[in-house]
């Protein structure tokens, strides 16, 4: 049997015939003449497909003999057997790293609280310590499962080197920041002068510091300067020493002046005998008075207050007691009066001679 395409021309040509006759022509012969028969291509390729399909397969993948599904499978169970146990042990490790973790936030806010940090410092502190050991946790979990961090650990650095080199100036204050709030070298409502800086401390934030003059303006320091530069805290201490002067004219009995001065000291409650006890004393020899200084010491919340009234209470007690208080002087001396200097007069035979030669620019 020849198996033919459906467009071949005989069965075209027979079709036709059939068509245009109405009846039913003889299959065409070949020119052996054995008859042709036509068949359809699509249903005997299948038929053939049957005919050779080896039964042996199916059943190889039915019974699970294939080795296709048989290495499929054992590759699942295989990574079903070494992940679930790394799957776990990353799930401890993970919650047992945030434990820790909210546990040494906690021990790290107890101890910035036993030496009396403040607020902002804990809170900030406590945050960042909470956020870094939470970033470890979860890359020991990573690494457990086996998706290495080191890619990860590498673009964060990146990126922190870029951000650090863009916010350097931002980044200083905040180190400095975290130094005032660290070490303490001053606190809210303490009075200190660094530089042209003068005034009381307001706030203290991480990147700056507010401070208050007397004059009633806002001051907004760098925290880089405050951490990195020399200052001058006049409340640090409990007691701190005022010293004033009181000046009085030359040819005062300066026994009488300091007695004067004892009385005006023992008069003021605010004064304190300790750590040391008053003291006034011949500070200095200046061009029109003679200088006593008093040395007195204070509480820090009564230094304004003593340093308004002594002044007022020394000038009180000089005036009653007498002593003079110097000012500047001006000595004017009358001159006796001169005659006056005559100009001797001039007269062209008083010039000397000029020869021809010089007056025409030429003389040596």
């Amino acid at each position: 049997m020849i198996l033919l395409d459906d467009k071949t021309p005989s069965l075209m040509a027979m079709a036709a015939a059939q068509k245009d006759a109405g009846t039913v022509p003889p299959p065409p012969q070949d020119e052996f003449g054995q008859t042709i028969k036509a068949t359809d291509s699509i249903s005997q390729a299948v038929k053939d497909s049957l005919r050779n399909m080896d039964i042996t397969d199916l059943k190889a993948v039915v019974t699970g003999e294939n080795t296709i599904v048989k290495d499929g499978l054992h590759a699942l169970t295989e990574l079903t057997v070494q992940f679930v146990p790394k799957l776990l042990a990353a799930i401890l490790v993970l919650w047992l790293g945030l434990k820790v973790a909210n546990l040494l936030r906690r021990a790290i806010i107890k101890a910035l609280d036993k030496r009396d940090a403040e607020p902002s410092l804990k809170s900030f502190l406590g945050s960042l310590t909470n956020l870094l050991l939470k970033a470890m946790v979860v890359f020991m979990a990573m690494d457990i499962i086996g998706i290495k961090a080191t890619s990860f650990i590498a673009l964060i650095g990146a990126m922190g080197l870029a951000i650090g080199m863009a916010l350097q100036g931002t980044l200083q204050n905040f180190a400095g920041g975290v130094i005032i709030l660290l070490l303490k070298p001053f606190k809210v409502d303490d009075y200190i002068e660094c530089g042209q800086y003068k005034g009381y401390i307001k706030e203290i934030r991480i990147f700056h510091t507010i401070m208050r003059p007397f004059n009633g303006r806002t001051i907004i320091v760098p925290n880089s300067e405050l951490a990195t530069k020399s200052l001058i805290n006049h409340t640090k201490e409990p007691k701190i020493r005022l010293d004033v002067v009181a000046s009085v004219a030359y040819g005062t009995d300066l026994a009488k002046a300091k007695a004067v001065l004892w009385e005006v000291i023992k008069a003021e409650p605010l004064i304190s005998w300790e750590p040391k006890k008053p003291n006034v004393a011949v500070s200095n020899l200046g061009d029109s008075s003679v200088d006593l200084t008093l040395w007195l010491w204070v509480k820090v919340e009564d230094y304004w207050t003593v340093w308004e009234h002594i002044r007022e209470d020394i000038y009180i007690a000089f005036n009653n007691a007498g002593v003079e208080i110097p000012f500047p002087q001006v000595t004017v001396h009358n001159a006796t009066k001169e005659a006056p200097i005559h100009m001797e007069p001039r007269v062209p035979e008083s010039h000397l001679p000029v020869t021809e030669d010089e007056a025409m620019g030429e003389g040596a």
